[in-house]
């Protein structure tokens, strides 16, 4: 099925004709295979285990299945308490408070209210073949931030510089390869408990991108006074909501806010030096166009930022809708 995302300035349209028309929004159009891949694949990450296979037409859970019998993981790293880590839900001290903000952990969805069945959240997609939280720390949602910084691509001379056979300007990312499984990705992270998004996603990037947490108190000064130039410009928020990710389970998923920082000049970023750091094994400027294969969602959260700006994308026009 074939849907529209069309762009406005913000300032011409009301937020409430804008946030009908927002990605986060057609969450409930999108049909489940879109949202549900990665999330069904086996083994889980980091482990051994084999999710119970889910058929297609099963994983809503609105099709009665009598027979579904998911396995139990929780990882060790998650079961040995860390502090980014709810306990397990029969430990006497723990009383969540679901869909809703808890202290300081955000566990209100992207999307809306969760069911909350025999005092657990069931993931707002469907069935994942793995009960528990896997790798993830909270029960119900896990709050990320991806900051997706962009550039035009340009000749020695500075101009622009377009692709040969759609005629429209490349437009260039900050990737960074993961460490954990060596795809490539945007940079970013968890949202810490009391943290805002902006927050969020002006450290990840600073820790993954540019590598700050081996700088002098000097040189992260500095990186600083750049990034508080690019951050704190007009952006674009690409989605908020769920993300389709091979650690979700049925009860423990991820949810995002992706944000693109466009440096349209290219200035600000000729300033800071691209550095690998924290999670990421590599960091370097990536030219955007379908061919990439990315980590999670994140494919279909550069094609929206392509979209936005007007670049080069695909060589195929596509199938009319």
């Amino acid at each position: 099925r074939c849907f529209f995302l069309f762009f406005f300035p913000f300032s011409n349209f009301s937020a409430n004709y804008w946030s009908s028309l927002h990605p986060a929004n057609m969450f409930n159009s999108y049909n489940v295979k879109f949202s549900h891949s990665k999330a069904l694949t086996s083994p889980y990450p980091g482990s051994h285990v084999e999710r119970s296979q889910v058929p297609e037409d099963k994983v809503g859970w609105l099709i009665e299945w009598k027979d579904y019998n998911p396995v139990e993981y929780t990882a060790v790293s998650v079961l040995a308490g860390p502090s980014w880590a709810d306990p397990q839900i029969d430990n006497k001290d723990f009383y969540p408070k679901f869909n809703e903000r808890d202290g300081e952990v955000e566990r209100k969805s992207l999307n809306g209210l969760y069911v909350v069945e025999n005092g657990r959240p069931r993931n707002p997609v469907g069935r994942t073949g793995v009960t528990g939280r896997g790798l993830l720390g909270r029960w119900g949602p896990n709050h990320a931030a991806d900051p997706i910084v962009t550039r035009w691509k340009r000749d020695a001379s500075g101009n622009k510089i377009a692709h040969p056979v759609t005629g429209k300007n490349i437009l260039q990312f900050v990737a960074i390869k993961r460490r954990d499984c060596g795809e490539w990705a945007i940079p970013g992270g968890m949202v810490d408990p009391g943290e805002k998004i902006s927050a969020t996603l002006k450290r990840e990037f600073e820790e993954e991108a540019l590598n700050s947490l081996q700088k002098s108190p000097e040189e992260k000064a500095e990186l600083e006074k750049q990034l508080h130039k690019l951050f704190s410009q007009e952006h674009f928020v690409v989605y908020r909501g769920y993300v389709d990710d091979p650690r979700n389970t049925d009860n423990a998923w991820m949810e995002t806010e992706a944000v693109n920082y466009h440096d349209e000049t290219g200035e600000i970023m000729d300033n800071l030096p691209l550095e690998a750091g924290d999670d990421a094994g590599v960091v370097k400027w990536v030219d955007i166009s379908e061919k990439l294969k990315l980590y999670a969602s994140h494919s279909y959260f550069i094609k929206l930022v392509t979209e936005k700006w007007g670049a080069h994308w695909s060589e195929d026009p596509g199938p009319e809708c």
